[in-house]
């Protein structure tokens, strides 16, 4: 540049981005997560299938319950109470939250190439891995909010709409007793709990003379439940008719058999067993939706993808949880979905074990092993599908 004195001055012009833009870095503002979220919600038919699985399911279901219960009462049960909660929670929210979550989390990382638009999203200068930074918050807001709508509903319902009296075994017992309570309890009740309580003994039974008390009490005539007596040749005892003293102590050694399975059966389920499970819910869902974000971004397909994450919880969970395969025993607990199962609140079933007396066949996890696989997975598959959009060709 000429100056009037006639000396030149040099002039720098700067051509890199000015001070306060943040472009290149690496984590996303709100403008971008907002812009990720809008444009998941966007598309309809995802957003539908969410609402049916995770909301519209159990929500028919309880419906259902309902009306059968108001209409029939006789011949319905409650439409609420603990065994619907746990059946709902480990047999819908927990698989289908599951899978409707690593669909999204499959279009969400798929989404630019599928529509054509990556390389627009290049020219504009942001960071790539803001932008799939972005997604996280983006799809969990939505998948954490449809999970927590359908587990609101289930909770509700199940919570006042529960049965008043507990059927343990086909017999009304009284909720919460103590095993000194359910003893007198069954020695008032001492046919219904002989004839009705599920019962049986590894090594036969306790005493001849119990064999006898219970082979010769009289269940509705002949007509009640068949009760099988295992044991050595000359354990069954005599045919005389026992005394009501016999027939009562009879009664309350079945009690204390059956106890340790009575105290885990409720009305209703706790306020703390409510907030344990929708947390764990809500962790499986999120881990779905980042597993299938980081799959989707690597492979670039998400009808690949969301079969794979199908797969994985559908066939692959349960058999690792439940097939032990020698040597194979660590691996099988690297499996987010056996690991995801074990971190659950004790009292729910695992969902794929086959319920809460099949549990002791599965193969066992510490919860803090679990804890560090989840965490494993969530950040592997963050990296891979950060790294997966970095590298990418435009």
């Amino acid at each position: 540049m000429m100056t009037s004195s006639g000396t030149t001055r040099v002039v720098r012009v700067e051509t890199g981005p000015p001070p306060n833009d943040h472009r290149g870095s690496w984590l996303p503002n709100g403008a971008m997560i907002t812009k990720r979220f809008m444009e998941l919600r966007r598309r309809r038919g995802l957003m539908i299938a969410l609402a049916v699985v995770t909301i519209g399911l159990p929500s028919i279901f309880l419906i259902v319950r309902l009306l059968a219960h108001a209409f029939a009462p006789k011949s319905y049960g409650p439409a609420g109470g603990y065994d619907i909660f746990t059946s709902l929670v480990s047999g819908v929210l927990f698989i289908f939250g599951f899978i409707v979550a690593a669909a999204l989390g499959c279009t969400a990382g798929s989404i630019d190439l599928q529509e054509g638009v990556f390389r627009h999203l290049v020219v504009t200068g942001r960071s790539r891995v803001a932008t799939y930074f972005a997604r996280i918050p983006a799809g969990l807001a939505i998948v954490v909010s449809f999970v927590a709508i359908g587990y609101g509903i289930v909770c509700l319902v199940c919570s006042f709409a529960a049965p008043t009296v507990l059927s343990y075994d086909g017999v009304n017992v009284p909720a919460g007793l103590s095993q000194r309570a359910l003893d007198t309890w069954a020695s008032s009740h001492a046919e219904e709990v002989i004839c009705r309580f599920n019962f049986g003994f590894e090594n036969g039974p306790p005493s001849a003379s119990f064999s006898s008390v219970v082979q010769n009490v009289p269940c509705n005539n002949g007509q009640g439940r068949h009760i099988k007596i295992v044991g050595p040749p000359g354990s069954q005892g005599s045919s005389s008719q026992p005394t009501q003293a016999e027939i009562r102590s009879a009664a309350v050694t079945i009690a204390n058999l059956d106890y340790s399975d009575y105290s885990k059966q409720f009305l209703s389920p706790s306020d703390s067993l409510m907030i344990r499970t929708g947390l764990w819910i809500e962790l499986e869902a999120a881990v779905g939706f980042i597993v299938g974000l980081g799959l989707g971004s690597l492979t670039g397909q998400r009808t690949i993808s969301v079969i794979l994450m199908i797969v994985l919880e559908v066939i692959l969970t349960p058999i690792f949880l439940r097939a032990h395969i020698p040597h194979m025993i660590n691996l099988q607990r690297s499996v987010v979905g056996v690991a995801t199962d074990h971190l659950g609140p004790s009292s729910i079933p695992i969902a794929g074990g086959g319920g809460q007396n099949d549990q002791a066949n599965l193969i066992s996890e510490t919860r803090a092993w679990a804890a560090i696989v989840v965490a494993a997975w969530v950040v592997a598959w963050t990296a891979l599908g950060a790294w997966r959009m970095v590298s990418r060709d435009t």
